[in-house]
């Protein structure tokens, strides 16, 4: 467990007050509203310490830096705008995979990843 800071608590309400997953400019960007001279080396070294703590989840994007969110979440999905980039949580899951599974295959997790334009985007 490491040491609460200003800038470890202005970095989690960042997460925390988006509702979404942000890449490491966005909680910047996000965090600087209560810590003024944050820089980002020390985001990067938060969210690393964060992860690590099992406090913050990584968001895995095919060919993109993570997104990251706040841990403790129940299973979910995302939405990915293709005009912003912004990503958004989805919540619950309505995929039943099992019926598509090989005979003798076991499900352990899966990830689903929409694509589309968000509400801002489409207008």
């Amino acid at each position: 467990m490491q040491r609460d800071t200003a800038q470890r608590r202005a970095i989690r309400r960042a997460l925390d007050e988006a509702g979404r997953p942000l890449g490491a400019l966005e909680v910047l960007e996000r965090a600087q509203r209560d810590v003024p001279g944050l820089g980002l080396a020390t985001v990067y070294r938060n969210i690393k310490a964060l992860v690590a703590d099992k406090a913050v989840t990584p968001v895995e994007l095919p060919g993109q830096p993570p997104r990251f969110e706040s841990a403790g979440k129940d299973h979910h999905h995302h939405f990915l705008c293709a005009a912003c980039g912004k990503l958004y949580e989805l919540d619950g899951c309505l995929v039943e995979l099992k019926p598509l599974l090989p005979r003798g295959f076991q499900l352990r997790a899966h990830e689903l990843l929409l694509h589309g334009l968000c509400a801002a985007c489409s207008k």
